[in-house]
């Protein structure tokens, strides 16, 4: 297995005998959820898609996986969301066949997608790999192997020997499970996870340094942090969760 880092994603090129080109929390909509909350931002669609194509041009995969919060507003879906998520979804569609992992925000999201582009909640394996969006607990296939989670928006502060903190960067956190979470499996494989960044450029995001104790999935609870790996968006190592200082405790 080989895995490419796509700088300008934040997206992941998983490559064995297929690959699959990872984009996880597009968050389309976005903008009119900040709406409601009097941020008024107009709408990035648009250059977001363009974005994805780019990495599509770049990767050439077999497979775009959208890993979970495709779209942005819940409970409901919102009117840019009608709007625009058709368009963009058969721009990809026309490049390379498309999948859904579906997220907390993806409700309703099954009436913009073809027969076999859902996958289940739980996630699936593709060419040995598993891909979950990250908020619920894993389908029984997927313990055992290396899965690939969302949901998170892992980023990284690097901070400086007079503890001057550079601007939060979207970034992979790559572990093993800890405690009874890392139990092998009846074939005697340990599962590993592969965290990986938000694509939306306004989703924010925690510092992986909190990822075990922000509680946001079944999975990021049992993150073994001294033996897990940091990667920025353009794969390059900066340490891991135990050696990096968070913002404020250096």
């Amino acid at each position: 297995m080989r895995l490419h880092f796509i700088e300008n994603g934040p997206a992941l090129l998983v490559e064995q005998d297929q690959r699959v080109l990872v984009v996880a929390d597009l968050h389309m909509g976005i903008e009119s959820g900040l709406e409601r909350h009097g941020v008024h931002i107009t709408s990035r669609s648009a250059s977001r898609a363009d974005r994805v194509i780019a990495c599509i041009e770049e990767a050439e995969p077999d497979l775009l996986l959208l890993l979970g919060d495709v779209k942005h507003n819940v409970p409901v879906t919102s009117r840019q969301e009608y709007r625009e998520l058709p368009g963009v979804l058969a721009m990809f569609r026309d490049r390379v066949p498309i999948a859904v992992a579906p997220g907390n925000h993806d409700g309703g999201i099954g009436r913009f997608l073809e027969p076999g582009e859902l996958l289940a909640p739980g996630g699936a394996l593709i060419d040995g790999v598993g891909y979950l969006h990250g908020h619920t607990h894993p389908a029984p296939e997927l313990p055992g192997h290396l899965i690939v989670l969302g949901h998170h928006h892992p980023v990284v502060s690097l901070v400086d020997t007079v503890g001057c903190a550079a601007r939060a960067r979207p970034a992979y956190l790559y572990s093993g499970l800890d405690g009874p979470c890392g139990a092998e499996t009846p074939s005697g494989s340990r599962t590993r996870l592969l965290f990986v960044p938000a694509f939306n450029e306004f989703a924010g995001g925690i510092d992986i340094g909190r990822l075990r104790e922000s509680g946001l999935g079944p999975l990021s609870r049992c993150i073994d942090e001294k033996n897990s790996e940091v990667f920025l968006a353009d794969g390059t190592y900066v340490g891991s969760p135990a050696t990096l200082c968070l913002p404020g405790d250096c």
